[in-house]
């Protein structure tokens, strides 16, 4: 057994970049983090055509300018300069452009492969130590925080535990931990597509009455493919073969990007807006797809859970009580809590409206577009939801 100050269980994404927001400060306070992952990164980042891909927000890349990383991450980010959204069939359509919001792109498309390589290298071996393959199987509440058994044996002891290994947290069962599931009866399938003309920066989010598809832009005229349709429906396509798939996608798309030529692997996730009812507990915080997991049609999941990250950081070191205080977790907590609501809403009410064949619903969202188009309030409230500064004050 040996003791630490913070364990982050889930070394992925959120979890990494929690490390590295931590770890400068906690060297100077002397805590020890450790980061528990069941999967060894990569020796490397090593390009690929089918890498998983994550777009981040014009509000994601200034978290990450703040901890020193997106000189390096921006090597490799693709920017999304517009955002075309349209109803197909209908003649409204809104189109977003960064340079009528003053930034220079609205967001970023970046590889997960690539996001993790630059977060992993970024971490401070002497902060924080690395255990993978590991997998935390019990957690154990202790006067001072928690007991950690791991499956190999072991057992850590920690101040401060953070739940942040993604959706299918069994951890958070066994803690009792209750879970909001509300199942949209859909599958977003995933791949990469080559494209007969360059995006030009263009990201592209379609509504269709079987469901909405983005188009979002990667190196090359490659495009990273999101695309719901009901689940029996969405296990039909991903059986077609690679000319059948990328006929029915063409005539859903359409031709902005020409002849759609080339799909990759095609990968299937059964979508529900889950959302935990408890994200704090003495010594315990529960972040990420853990506490939340959205639809990934507005792109907004892993953003909003790069902001809480930050603000959960920020929360910890800037106050004097001992790791683990529920007056601070919940202090976090209720600083988020408006950026959880407003963004979770946000994203359920357009899936929830853009998913739907009834006339007057898609007549009333015809006339939404036309309106988002044509009203500069508007547009940029919209705006501002994208690039993750909607419940930010102005610059």
């Amino acid at each position: 057994m040996h003791k630490v100050d913070i364990a982050i269980i889930g070394g992925g994404l959120v979890g990494a970049s929690l490390a590295v927001a931590l770890q400068a400060e906690a060297k100077q306070r002397g805590w020890r983090l450790c980061l528990i992952e069941p999967f060894t990164p990569g020796a490397g980042y090593q390009p690929s055509y089918d890498a998983r891909s994550t777009a981040l927000s014009f509000g994601s890349r200034q978290i990450y300018e703040r901890l020193g990383l997106w000189a390096q991450i921006g090597q490799r980010a693709e920017p999304i300069k517009q955002i075309h959204v349209s109803d197909r069939g209908r003649f409204a359509a809104a189109r977003l452009c960064a340079e009528d919001e003053g930034v220079p792109a609205l967001g970023y498309v970046v590889e997960n492969a690539w996001l993790g390589e630059c977060l992993w290298q970024a971490l401070d071996p002497e902060v924080v130590q690395w255990l993978s393959p590991a997998q935390v199987v019990r957690m154990q509440p202790l006067a001072e925080g928690y007991r950690l058994s791991l499956d190999q044996g072991d057992e850590i002891d920690c101040a401060l535990a953070i739940m942040a290994e993604g959706g299918r947290s069994g951890l958070r069962e066994q803690l009792g931990i209750q879970v909001l599931n509300s199942p949209y009866g859909q599958s977003a399938l995933i791949a990469n597509i080559s494209c007969e003309h360059a995006h030009q920066g263009q990201a592209f989010e379609r509504f269709t009455e079987e469901g909405p598809m983005a188009m979002l832009p990667l190196e090359g005229q490659r495009c990273a493919l999101v695309w719901t349709r009901a689940s029996l429906e969405a296990e039909r396509l991903l059986g077609l073969d690679d000319g059948a798939f990328l006929a029915e996608l063409q005539q859903a798309f359409g031709y902005r990007l020409g002849r759609l030529l080339k799909v990759g692997a095609r990968h299937l996730y059964p979508l529900a807006l889950n959302a935990a009812q408890e994200q704090v507990r003495r010594h315990l915080v529960v972040l990420g797809n853990a506490a939340h997991s959205l639809h990934p049609i507005a792109g907004q999941g892993y953003n909003l859970s790069l902001r809480d990250t930050w603000v959960l950081a920020e929360t910890l070191l800037q106050s004097t009580a001992p790791l683990g205080d529920l007056a601070t977790l919940q202090r976090y907590l209720a600083s988020q809590q408006t950026d959880q609501s407003l963004t979770v809403g946000f994203s359920d009410q357009v899936t929830r409206l853009f998913s739907t064949g009834q006339p007057l619903l898609a007549a009333g969202r015809n006339l939404g577009l036309l309106g988002l188009d044509l009203l500069p309030p508007a547009k940029r409230w919209f705006a501002r939801q994208a690039m993750g500064l909607g419940t930010r004050a102005e610059p």
